[in-house]
């Protein structure tokens, strides 16, 4: 629906912003809605173009098929060993003496009883 040419020569400045604003969000969401089309245009013809080319080549696209072997190559075994074994003896290690603290009835009860009195 267009106004008619009078009725924007009569209109008040304020009506004018307000016609031009809604025409400029009508606008902008043409424009978003065409570029949403406008990238499935594009993704729709590559596709197509993909399915195009592939039929142009399908006999050379066609592989004959493999076995197992061929597609899983089998893994070759390491050459050297990575993990050597040794034929001597780990050195023997000294145990350290265990040192105990004296927890003796006495002494602990000294300790707190100095404790207690500073």
């Amino acid at each position: 629906m267009v106004p008619s040419l009078e009725y924007l020569y009569t209109a008040s400045r304020a009506s004018l912003q307000s016609f031009e604003l809604a025409h400029l969000n009508h606008a902008s969401n043409l424009r978003r809605e065409i570029a949403v089309l406008m990238d499935q245009w594009i993704e729709e013809t590559a596709e197509a173009m993909l399915a195009r080319c592939m039929l142009d080549h399908y006999t050379g696209l066609r592989r004959p098929a493999s076995s197992d072997a061929e597609v899983f190559p089998p893994i070759p075994e390491p050459a050297t060993d990575l993990l050597p074994s040794t034929t001597t003896p780990p050195p023997e290690s000294l145990s350290a003496q265990p040192k105990f603290v004296d927890l003796s009835s006495q002494s602990l009860t000294a300790t707190l009883v100095r404790k207690s009195r500073k």
